[in-house]
């Protein structure tokens, strides 16, 4: 479905200025911008995708990977076809690097995307799979009606959305979940055609405005698994997100134009959520590692182990209803 699009400015000879993302396009008649689903239309810019999803599930939250937010509960989860990223290791790449001619779609307006959440007892809804950040129009709209409905909302993001546009759905946006790949603009630049000063601008901008914040890294063996880059981004979220912030470090498993590579050494896994917790971070885990111990969530005060995990279920939460740790009575930084 067509609609024409928000946060944009009419320029001379036709033009128009996208003002949603970090590539802040400028679009001539007839053209798209860098997302390649937001057209200029006679001089007016429009979303050629507002309500057409290409993928729907009801997921457990902690697959977003979401650890400390609504822990065990289930989150209605919606994605569209392409992005404003080309990450080279891209696990949904048959929805994220395609045309929209390429696609399946359905329709599902933001009134059905609510009521199929609350008809499958989810307390979330989730906009995930690829890029939400392009999808706006219709991220804003449902989240609005989510709201009014009770749900609580979760942006899956790559952190590339302007200060613009996440002040104006803001007041209706509870999580930002976001991947930090790396702190090396030559690591953006190459794998995912991308820069990256509009991802920690906005990652600090969520955090001024409220949100809860997860950040996960995937860590690709000899691109970006270096212990000096490993300790340079931990720091950065430590220092501008807060020592609270759960990082996730997931394992790469060779896929898409990044075949060639090996699966990621658990060995390697672990010494980044070492040096995360040797560097002040509460609450660091591992992803993609089925059954380790790094899973679960530990009291950062006594190390007693509260919510016990086997991949995406909770088999243990010991974590009390006043959010503290039973034996020691330490605040545990998680929304229940």
């Amino acid at each position: 479905m067509i609609k024409e699009a928000m946060l944009y400015d009419e320029l001379p000879e036709g033009k128009v200025h996208c003002r949603v993302c970090g590539w802040s396009c400028i679009i001539s008649p007839g053209r798209v911008g860098a997302c390649k689903i937001r057209k200029n239309l006679e001089g007016k810019l429009y979303s050629l995708i507002y309500s057409s999803a290409t993928s729907e599930a009801v997921d457990p939250i902690e697959k977003k990977p979401l650890f400390h937010y609504l822990p065990g509960s289930l989150c209605y989860s919606l994605g569209t076809v392409s992005c404003n990223f080309r990450c080279k290791n891209c696990q949904n790449w048959t929805i994220s690097q395609v045309r929209l001619d390429e696609a399946f779609t359905v329709e599902i307006s933001p009134e059905e995307a609510v009521r199929r959440a609350l008809a499958t007892r989810c307390k979330s809804i989730a906009w995930t799979y690829n890029e939400p950040a392009i999808w706006f129009e219709y991220t804003y709209d449902t989240a609005m009606l989510a709201r009014k409905a009770g749900l609580r909302t979760v942006y899956v993001t790559n952190g590339y959305i302007t200060q613009e546009a996440l002040r104006t759905i803001a007041p209706y946006l509870d999580v930002f979940r976001v991947d930090i790949k790396s702190l090396s603009e030559k690591f953006y630049l190459e794998i995912c055609g991308a820069r990256l000063a509009p991802v920690l601008e906005a990652s600090r901008l969520a955090k001024e405005l409220g949100m809860h914040i997860e950040v996960i890294t995937l860590i690709i063996p000899t691109l970006n698994d270096s212990l000096e880059e490993i300790t340079n981004l931990v720091r950065w979220v430590r220092d501008n997100l807060g020592a609270n912030t759960p990082i996730h470090f997931s394992r790469f498993h060779p896929h898409y134009k990044l075949g060639r590579l090996p699966p990621t050494p658990v060995s390697t896994l672990e010494k980044a959520y070492e040096i995360a917790k040797q560097e002040g971070i509460r609450y660091p885990y591992l992803g993609n590692v089925f059954g380790h111990r790094y899973e679960d969530t530990y009291c950062p005060k006594c190390s007693e182990l509260l919510i016990a995990r086997s991949g995406f279920s909770i088999k243990r939460n010991k974590i009390t209803e006043n959010k503290k740790c039973p034996r020691c009575g330490e605040g545990i930084d998680i929304v229940i």
